[in-house]
């Protein structure tokens, strides 16, 4: 398990859990307000409380809203082939779009 702290605007790249079970990862949402989205769909906008499985192999990003502190704690199932692979940044445009 990790407690992760993003600050006010500050997200993580594109990225992809790959895993032979069906979860890659999960976040639990400690404190302030985050953006989560997987590739080709809405962002969700998370609060306190919420909890979030990210399915294996789907590319998605998480972090903070432009205005809010944000942290979660992420956790993956144990799984001697898993590994992620980290893609292109979130642009300005992009997350610039999330109200």
């Amino acid at each position: 398990m990790t407690n992760v702290t993003f600050e006010p605007g500050c997200r993580n790249n594109w990225h992809i859990h790959y895993s032979k079970f069906p979860i890659g990862q999960i976040l639990i949402c400690v404190d302030g307000e985050g953006w989560y989205q997987e590739e080709g769909k809405d962002p969700i906008k998370l609060k306190i409380g919420d909890v979030v499985e990210i399915p294996s192999n789907v590319k998605h990003w998480h972090g903070a809203t432009c205005d809010k502190w944000f942290s979660h704690i992420a956790f993956s199932i144990p799984d001697s082939e898993a590994e992620t692979e980290w893609c292109e940044e979130v642009t300005d445009e992009e997350y610039g779009k999330l109200k």
